[in-house]
C-alpha cells in the first residue's frame, strides 16, 4: 500500500512540474520543463550523495577508524541481506543520523558525533538499522527525485511572471490566472507531495529497521531521545539546507512539532506507538517508553571529523 501510494504521489508531482511549465509557457514551455526536469534528475541520480556528505562535512570511517560503529553496521546490513554500505561521521551536536545513496551497492549512511554520544550501542543500532531499511526500500533515490522535481517546480514558479511578462497569451492558456497557479499553487502543493512521501517512507523503514536489529524497542526509545534533543539543540547544517531535512530519521529543523501536511515527519509518537505494537507493549498515557537495554555505559570516545584536515590521526577507541 505504502509502496502504490509513493508511486501515485511520485506521479503527481512529474504531472505537476509539467502542468506548470504548460501554465507558463503552453507545450513548449511543458517541453522546456520536461528536459529540465530530466537533466536535473540525471544529476542529482549521479551526484546527490556526495553533496549532502559534503554540505555536513561527513568523513568516512572504516574497521580501524571506528571499529565498534563500524562492525555494527556491517552486521546489520548483513541481517537485512544488503551490500555493505559506506559509513560516516559527521560533527554536530544534535542526535541524528541520514542515509543516501542512488541504490544498495551505491549506498551511504551517516551518524553526528551527538548520536554516539547521547545513545546507547542498542538504541544506535536502532537507528542505523532504520537507515538501512531506507537504502533496502530505495528510498534515498525517491526521495532525491522527489526533492529535486520540488525545487525545480519552484524554481520554475519564481520565474513564472517573468516568463509570462511581454509574451501572447496564447502562450498561456490561463493567461494571468495561469500565472498565480504556477507562482503560488504549484509549489505549495509540490511541498505538500514531498512531505506525505517522506512521513510514508517513515513509517515503512521504522518497521523494516525493527525487523533488521531484532528489537523494536530500541528503535523507539531512540526516537524518544533523538526527538528531545533536536527539539533544543540546533543542527545548523540542516538550517542551512532545509531540502535535506526529510533525510534524516527525525527532523533536524526548528519549528515541525505536529503530525500535520507541514511536517516532514510522522508525529514521533505515533511512531513509538507503531514500534511498541511490534514488541506487544503499548506505552500508556504520556509516559515515554524506557530505553530497552539497562546497558552501563562505560567512557568511550567517540569518532571526530578532525582528521583529514590536517590534526592527527584520529583516536582510538569504542566508537573510534
Amino acid at each position: 500500500m505504502n509502496t502504490m501510494r509513493t508511486a501515485m504521489l511520485l506521479a503527481f508531482m512529474t504531472a505537476l512540474f509539467m502542468g506548470v511549465g504548460f501554465l507558463i509557457g503552453g507545450r513548449g514551455g511543458m517541453m522546456i520543463a520536461f528536459v529540465v526536469a530530466a537533466g536535473m534528475n540525471f544529476f542529482s541520480y549521479w551526484n546527490s550523495d556526495k553533496m549532502v556528505l559534503r554540505a555536513y562535512r561527513a568523513q568516512e570511517v572504516d574497521e580501524r577508524t571506528a571499529p565498534e560503529f563500524y562492525v555494527m553496521v556491517r552486521d546489520l546490513a548483513r541481517n537485512a541481506g544488503l551490500p555493505m554500505p559506506k559509513v560516516y561521521v559527521f560533527d554536530n551536536p544534535q542526535p541524528n543520523a541520514f542515509a543516501t545513496g542512488r541504490n544498495p551497492q551505491n549506498a551511504a549512511v551517516a551518524a553526528s558525533t551527538g548520536l554516539l554520544q547521547r545513545l546507547s550501542p542498542e538504541e544506535v543500532a536502532g537507528v542505523m538499522a532504520h537507515e538501512l531499511a531506507h537504502i533496502e526500500n530505495r528510498d534515498t533515490l525517491t526521495m532525491t527525485i522527489t526533492a529535486t522535481l520540488a525545487g525545480a517546480i519552484s524554481m520554475l514558479s519564481n520565474f513564472a511572471f517573468l516568463f509570462s511578462s511581454g509574451r501572447d497569451d496564447r502562450n498561456n492558456p490561463l493567461g494571468f490566472v495561469g500565472v498565480l497557479i504556477a507562482m503560488i499553487v504549484a509549489p505549495l502543493a509540490a511541498m505538500l507531495v514531498q512531505m506525505a512521501i517522506s512521513r510514508t517512507r517513515e513509517y515503512a523503514a521504522d518497521r523494516r529497521g525493527a525487523e533488521i536489529c531484532g528489537q523494536p524497542r530500541w528503535l523507539a526509545s531512540a526516537l524518544q531521545k533523538i526527538a528531545g534533543d533536536a527539539s533544543h539543540i540546533e543542527n545548523v547544517e540542516a538550517e542551512r539546507n532545509p531540502a535535506t531535512a526529510h533525510m534524516f530519521i527525525i527532523n533536524p529543523l526548528n519549528g515541525q512539532r505536529m503530525d500535520n501536511l507541514f511536517s516532514t515527519h510522522p508525529n514521533t509518537r505515533n511512531r513509538i506507538e507503531a514500534l511498541m505494537a511490534m514488541s506487544d507493549i503499548r506505552p500508556g498515557g504520556s509516559t515515554p517508553p524506557e530505553a530497552p537495554v539497562k546497558a552501563t555505559r562505560t567512557a568511550r570516545s567517540v569518532p571526530t571529523t578532525g582528521w583529514g584536515r590536517g590534526k592527527a590521526e584520529p583516536p582510538k577507541g569504542p566508537w573510534s
